[in-house]
């Protein structure tokens, strides 16, 4: 497998693979995988074409780590299509990545009830709707102690907001630390009054990224700018 010193290699080879993860997102999973021990497990739930696997399989290159990539790659109207799962092959191998990746082509849903392998870190960008990510955030019980987890579109998606927002109960086995866009990182631990604090706080910028979705539906684009968003695609 290919050898990536530094992040603008990797990057150079994800850029090009559609998908919504920014480059400051993609500096975030650098980060936090290449941090981890040597021979480290991390678990992606939602992979698509693969931007975010080749970044992650990237910084576990030198380490002899590997990504678990979870996709059930089904024929969807947005994220899916009969040929996404060879695209996703197509671009790890083009990328030099693909013998540091596991692909598990399911459902997060049904993988994760027969789970057993310890994890490094957690990469959650699946199905959007709440019960979905209640049930992927359980497999934080694999994520091994001072383990991390980043949730994609955490503050964009009224989905995942919701499922994130339970985290704020006392027992909680995850506490939010700060968020990169709407990429939110997690720490495994129970959290504190200021946690709870950080993460309410995001609500309003949450709300805002809403609101900015239902202009950009209503092809109001022109009050969509005035509220900072320059773009003809959601806050992601």
């Amino acid at each position: 497998m290919m050898r990536f010193g530094s992040f603008a290699d990797a990057w150079t080879l994800a850029e090009d693979i559609p998908g919504w993860l920014t480059p400051d997102q993609a500096r975030l999973l650098w980060d936090e995988a290449r941090r981890l021990q040597p021979g480290a497990r991390v678990l992606e739930i939602g992979s698509y074409q693969g931007r975010s696997t080749v970044v992650l399989a990237a910084a576990l290159a030198d380490s002899g780590g590997q990504v678990v990539a979870v996709d059930p790659f089904v024929d969807d109207w947005k994220y899916g299509s009969p040929v996404t799962r060879s695209r996703f092959e197509e671009h790890l191998a083009r990328a030099g990545v693909a013998a540091g990746v596991r692909l598990v082509a399911d459902y997060s849903t049904a993988v994760r009830p027969t789970w057993t392998e310890p994890l490094d870190l957690l990469f959650v960008d699946g199905k959007h709707d709440v019960l979905t990510v209640l049930d992927d955030l359980k497999f934080a019980a694999h994520v091994r102690q001072g383990g991390r987890l980043l949730v994609h579109d955490c503050f964009s998606s009224v989905g995942v907001t919701l499922g994130v927002l339970p985290l704020l109960r006392p027992g909680s086995p995850l506490r939010f630390l700060t968020r990169t866009g709407s990429m939110a990182v997690f720490e495994l631990g129970s959290p504190g009054v200021s946690d709870r604090l950080r993460l309410l706080a995001q609500l309003p910028w949450w709300a805002r990224n809403i609101g900015i979705k239902v202009l950009l539906r209503l092809k109001l684009r022109g009050l969509a700018r005035r509220a900072g968003h320059d773009s003809l695609y959601d806050p992601f």
